[in-house]
């Protein structure tokens, strides 16, 4: 039952990373992109937990955490630039 839910929930992930990439390809600004780039950030850190699940290896975990931690520095760095510049 657990696997059932966990292959359902990998074909949403794996579609929202799909339509993410499409917005940022297609992004009209910046703004878009550095939104879209974050969603993809999301959902790829769901994307390895699920395959840390598949193949009962803790580390992705950790590398999730280190992945999410770079990209919220990256989306801050991003604002502020935008915000008032470097």
């Amino acid at each position: 039952m657990v696997n059932i839910i966990l292959y359902t929930a990998l074909g949403f992930v794996a579609l929202a990373l799909i339509l993410t990439i499409i917005r940022f390809l297609i992004g009209k600004s910046v703004v878009d992109r550095v939104i879209a780039f974050d969603i993809m950030t999301v959902t790829s850190i769901a994307l390895i937990g699920i395959i840390s699940h598949f193949t009962d290896r803790v580390i992705y975990l950790d590398i999730s955490i280190v992945y999410g931690l770079l990209s919220f520095i990256s989306v801050i760095v991003i604002a502020k630039y935008f915000e008032k510049g470097l």
